[in-house]
């Protein structure tokens, strides 16, 4: 990155791009029956269909596409967006390992935007249908894809917040410490991680240009925040990134 120094990672232990374990995993939590601690394994078994690999930049599904399948991301990671009126292409989420793709569509029955891999991916297809059929019978199915839908919700209201209130600078900020917490929950280093989506896409996401994602991200380095060695990143100081993001601002 021009104008700042590439600091040298070292690797942090269980990297996104190994497959998660299923107890991380966004499909495993929708068969936890409350309460239990042991599960029947048989249940995940009879909702996912296939496991699917896709290549850097493969759709996965496009707009208007039949809602059959919910995805679980094993490894790698996913980006969504939608075409807006004028042409244009706006990024909506970046997903990760252990979280669920596709569930907006339950409503329409119909995806209302795009997926494609942002790297080597790993999914587990699980049939809409036959969750949909269980999730009828077992109560606490129902529960959890309550909580998983309920913690996109919060996602987006805090997108919104963000876009709509911060300057570039705490956008960013809370943008890395966003991703550092949805990693933790997931049993990854929540301080070391790689960005595989592109400046251009961080921005777009964001609403700032690719080169102010760029300028500040060099700043933040300069400051000792971070260190970043092309796309490997590590929050150095927690601490003044939450001060800069204004994390207990209403």
């Amino acid at each position: 990155m021009t104008g700042s120094k590439a600091t040298p990672l070292r690797s942090a232990p269980q990297q996104p791009c190994e497959p998660i374990a299923c107890a991380q995993c966004g499909v495993y939590r929708l068969c936890l029956p409350l309460g239990l601690l042991e599960v029947d394994l048989s249940l995940l078994e009879s909702v996912v269909r296939r496991k699917v690999t896709y290549k850097r930049g493969q759709l996965i599904f496009r707009p208007g596409d039949r809602f059959d399948f919910i995805y679980a991301i094993r490894s790698g990671s996913v980006k969504t967006s939608v075409q807006t009126s004028d042409g244009r292409l706006q990024i909506t989420g970046f997903h990760l390992a252990g979280e669920l793709l596709g569930l907006s569509a339950l409503d329409s029955r119909s995806y209302s935007c795009e997926a494609r891999a942002l790297e080597t991916t790993s999914a587990c297809m699980v049939e809409a249908e036959r969750l949909e059929e269980l999730a009828q019978k077992i109560p606490s199915i129902q529960y959890q894809m309550l909580r998983i839908m309920s913690g996109h919700i919060r996602r987006d209201e805090d997108l919104i917040l963000l876009l709509g209130k911060r300057s570039a600078e705490e956008r960013l900020a809370e943008y890395l410490l966003g991703l550092s917490r949805r990693f933790a929950s997931r049993n990854y280093s929540p301080t070391q991680f790689r960005l595989s989506m592109s400046r251009g896409d961080i921005g777009n996401y964001l609403g700032i240009a690719e080169e102010t994602v760029s300028r500040i991200l060099s700043r933040f380095q300069n400051a000792g925040l971070v260190a970043i060695d092309r796309r490997q990143v590590r929050l150095i100081d927690l601490g003044q990134l939450e001060a800069m993001a204004c994390i207990n601002a209403a």
